[in-house]
């Protein structure tokens, strides 16, 4: 059985597959960063200093009995039960820029692959041949 895992470990769709998940993860810590660091802060600032990471809807006060929190984390250790919208659209805009990123690998693939098959294919060897013995027959007569 052992045997059997190490084969289907190592065929080659298994490692391609398992090689799609790590860079998959990388571009998404990427993309999140990307968000997170570079898209949401000038969008914030442009909308008058908005955090979207921490807009959120207080649901269930905490302990304390506060209705209002600063920040989710804030909220988070109080015990407050939130409704964190802001992250949501965090989220959505990651979602988007690996959607649209993919978008574009997929296209170019599917470009690669066009190529490929317009290129015609080398005609059989048997067709070859007999090509050449008709070309022959066509000689002597």
């Amino acid at each position: 059985m052992l045997k059997e895992f190490r084969e289907f470990a190592m065929k080659g769709n298994m490692m391609d597959l398992a090689v799609g998940i790590i860079l998959g993860a990388a571009f998404g810590a990427i993309v999140a960063s990307l968000v997170k660091d570079v898209l949401m802060p000038p969008i914030g600032l442009a909308l008058g200093g908005l955090d979207f990471s921490n807009l959120f809807v207080v649901l269930k006060p905490g302990a304390g009995g506060a209705q209002t929190y600063h920040t989710v984390d804030e909220a988070a250790k109080a015990g407050a039960v939130t409704l964190n919208w802001g992250l949501f659209v965090n989220t959505i805009i990651n979602f988007l820029i690996v959607a649209v990123a993919m978008f574009f690998v997929v296209k170019s693939l599917n470009r690669l692959k066009k190529k490929e098959e317009a290129a015609p294919a080398a005609p059989p060897q048997v067709e070859v041949l007999l090509t050449e013995i008709r070309d022959l027959l066509k000689q002597r007569s």
